[in-house]
């Protein structure tokens, strides 16, 4: 997705841990992106810091407004927008509190809603968080992206004002993650083709 929408003239933010961000620069490059040239004109921005507070907590008004920021610096720099994507097991920080899980996923909606220049992916990987956390992700998100060709509308989404803890806890949110999980390795199975860069 972010080598589709460099092309596409976004600015891309990426949050993530160094091993990872490291990952990522190997894997664009292998797709024909001048990750160096990218990086120096802040087209594309690869971060390990995540918002928190001094205390070591995810701090929600201060993610908002650095995507708000990005956005408005990205339009101002003459992009089409921003794309905005971060692992939350990482951008949660070391604590792993997710207690503000759910305010912040509505908020950024409300964001995203607001900002159609914004868009972005929030990453929940099963391995690295606790399965509550993921069920909170599922319901909290319109569309679930599964990978570059591969999207689809969430039939699990609730609104912030009908969430109840009966909700949080439907058996149907597990079978739903572990139905996703069983596609994704599904995709990553599968031999992968050459293509040509140009």
């Amino acid at each position: 997705m972010i080598h589709q929408k460099l092309r596409e003239d976004f600015r891309c933010f990426y949050l993530n841990s160094p091993p990872i961000i490291a990952g990522l620069r190997t894997l664009l490059a292998a797709k024909g992106v001048d990750v160096v040239n990218e990086t120096s004109k802040a087209r594309l921005i690869l971060s390990s810091q995540p918002a928190l507070t001094a205390e070591g907590n995810f701090d929600i008004d201060l993610m908002l407004n650095k995507l708000e920021d990005a956005l408005d610096q990205a339009l101002s720099s003459g992009y089409k927008g921003l794309l905005a994507t971060g692992d939350m097991t990482y951008e949660f920080g070391p604590k792993q509190n997710f207690e503000k899980l759910m305010e912040y996923e509505w908020r950024l909606e409300k964001l995203f809603q607001k900002r159609e220049e914004l868009c972005g992916v929030c990453q929940y990987h099963l391995d690295t968080l606790p399965r509550a956390v993921a069920r909170q992700g599922l319901l909290s998100h319109r569309t679930l992206f599964i990978n570059e060709t591969l999207s689809r509308i969430n039939p699990y989404y609730i609104s912030t004002e009908v969430l109840s803890e009966q909700m949080l806890t439907n058996p149907e949110l597990d079978e739903m993650l572990t139905t996703l999980c069983r596609l994704q390795d599904i995709i990553l199975s599968r031999p992968v083709e050459a293509t040509g860069v140009n």
